[in-house]
């Protein structure tokens, strides 16, 4: 892993079985999680490094290779993300969904409370800074296609089929979409 320090951040690059994966951890948690294609090059400037960044930024590479390795099915990290409220409320959403089960756009904005938000919440997930660990590619149209991924479809579908061979057992009978049971009719 590369590894450098920024304006109080440290930054790392994670080579995963998706390739290259950048990882930003400010001292409040991990910021953002970005696909090879979005790797900017870390900043020249160095400063001494934040030793809560650091670790958080340790725990996220741990983190990911127990996913990847299939030992881990949920995330437990600190998060500094920025967005709106709208986009919060649908990034923690995200983590109510399964791991091997896929939830619509559609679900996500009932779940929500918001069933009009349907493309809201697209869009939202189309902005979300920790692909994988916050896991917008468990959300598909409803017509069940891929839709859209900032890590490209490809890059989707090997994340669905990864929770699928990983899955301890199958959850819920075995049904391939999601809804909490208090939204349910």
């Amino acid at each position: 892993m590369f590894l450098s320090t920024s304006q109080g951040c440290a930054h790392g690059i994670y080579q995963s079985p998706l390739g290259s994966l950048l990882l930003v951890a400010s001292s409040n948690g991990l910021q953002r999680l970005a696909f090879d294609s979005l790797c900017p090059p870390p900043s020249p400037e160095y400063l001494p490094p934040c030793s809560r960044s650091l670790e958080f930024l340790h725990d996220g590479v741990k983190q990911l290779e127990e996913y990847f390795s299939g030992r881990r099915h949920r995330f437990d990290l600190p998060v500094d993300v920025t967005g709106t409220a709208f986009q919060r409320e649908v990034w923690a959403a995200l983590l109510d969904i399964p791991l091997g089960l896929t939830a619509s756009y559609q679900q996500m904005a009932i779940c929500i409370g918001r069933p009009r938000a349907i493309r809201a919440v697209g869009t939202a997930c189309r902005h979300n800074p920790l692909p994988v660990v916050l896991p917008c590619h468990r959300v598909l149209a409803s017509n069940g296609s891929l839709a859209g991924f900032s890590g490209g479809i490809a890059k989707k579908q090997w994340l669905l089929q990864h929770e699928k061979r990983d899955l301890p057992e199958k959850p819920l009978g075995g049904s391939q979409l999601w809804m909490k049971q208090s939204l349910l009719p």
